[in-house]
């Protein structure tokens, strides 16, 4: 468990402690009134990671950002609790009511029977659940359509290679993760369509469903093999989806010695995770910390609702990052296009769907 505590005050009783020794140096000094003291707020939101853990540098790491600034800016403490595999939810989200949270927010999709459980069980508790519904009154379900997201990587993916394959893989196939290589598929697709190319989007079939998965969200064998055998079959640019199994796609890519790309997904890697931002084209984002923090603030304030929030490129809840390193190396137009992309898809003009869309 961690509880992080704000050390804010810290700075401005070392500045009270600075101005009185000042003072006390000055006979005439006019006497101040004291200031109104300002009731603390009795509220303790608290957060509780899926196995990727707090430093996945995507998806828990985005969601704890968000409880992290929330809880700073209201002043007031938050706990969370990282679960080391997947038997840890339930006690993880128990152990939370038990410390009389007011808000519990669960990460991901695989903690929805503990969110359930525990939903139903405290119905005087509020919960959030990122890229899952659990149905209940005191239940917000965060959910993002990030095929959107996705179909712009996949696009730009197939503008960068130069191979004239391209390769994705996910940790487990469920819908948080699959949504993700559906869209860069039909982005692929949808370059070959424009231009008239046939760049190969590995990984991933989109008509069956079917594709390569390391069946986790731990780095290690599975994620770098699975990396590598993309590799081999000369993809030069990779999408690994599943929070930290990127490390292992990173660690094939300097393996090989060949130069190929790295997408990050849910927060902007080449930001998160500085030893590899060479090797970042761009990032599928999911504006995670954002609906966290606001959820968290609207509960604080005493408006919780219920209701469903979805990320879109139109609300700004998901998108792509910029391609930073990559900008000179880049079509000179591709910005350009994927600016008119957005606009297409939010005007319907383009359809993009996943059968994992919320």
């Amino acid at each position: 468990m961690i509880n992080t505590t704000r050390k804010r005050g810290m700075g401005a009783f070392a500045l009270l402690g600075a101005s009185a020794l000042v003072l006390a140096g000055c006979a005439a000094a006019p006497e101040a009134e004291a200031p109104e003291e300002t009731e603390a707020l009795d509220f303790l939101p608290c957060i509780v990671s899926d196995a990727g853990g707090w430093d996945d540098k995507s998806f828990n790491e985005a969601a704890y950002d968000g409880i992290e600034e929330a809880a700073g800016d209201l002043g007031v403490d938050f706990i969370a609790v990282e679960s080391a595999d997947e038997n840890a939810y339930g006690p993880n989200v128990q152990n939370l009511v038990d410390q009389g949270c007011d808000l519990i927010v669960t990460v991901g999709f695989l903690l929805n029977e503990a969110t359930a459980t525990a939903s139903a069980a405290n119905p005087d508790i509020n919960f959030a659940i990122i890229d899952d519904f659990v149905e209940g009154d005191n239940v917000k379900p965060i959910l993002f359509n990030t095929v959107e997201a996705a179909f712009l990587a996949g696009y730009a993916a197939a503008s960068y290679s130069e191979t004239g394959v391209v390769g994705t893989f996910g940790g487990i196939p469920i819908p948080p993760v699959t949504i993700f290589m559906d869209g860069f598929v039909q982005g692929v697709s949808h370059y070959n369509e424009v231009k008239g190319t046939s760049v190969q989007a590995l990984g991933w079939d989109l008509d069956g469903q079917t594709g390569a998965f390391t069946g986790g969200f731990a780095p290690g064998t599975e994620a770098l093999t699975t990396a590598q055998g993309l590799i081999d079959q000369n993809a030069d640019v990779l999408l690994p989806v599943g929070g930290p199994i990127y490390f292992s796609a990173a660690e094939a890519i300097r393996d090989s010695g060949r130069s190929i790309a790295l997408m990050g997904v849910d927060k902007d890697v080449f930001v998160s995770d500085p030893d590899i931002a060479d090797l970042l084209l761009t990032s599928v984002l999911k504006n995670i910390a954002v609906a966290v923090y606001d959820v968290v603030t609207a509960a604080a304030g005493g408006n919780f609702d219920s209701s469903t929030y979805v990320g879109t490129l139109e609300n700004g809840g998901v998108g792509l990052a910029p391609f930073h390193d990559f900008e000179s190396s880049v079509d000179a137009e591709l910005s350009g296009e994927i600016e008119a992309l957005i606009a297409a898809i939010i005007a319907g003009e383009i359809e993009v769907t996943s059968p994992a869309s919320p």
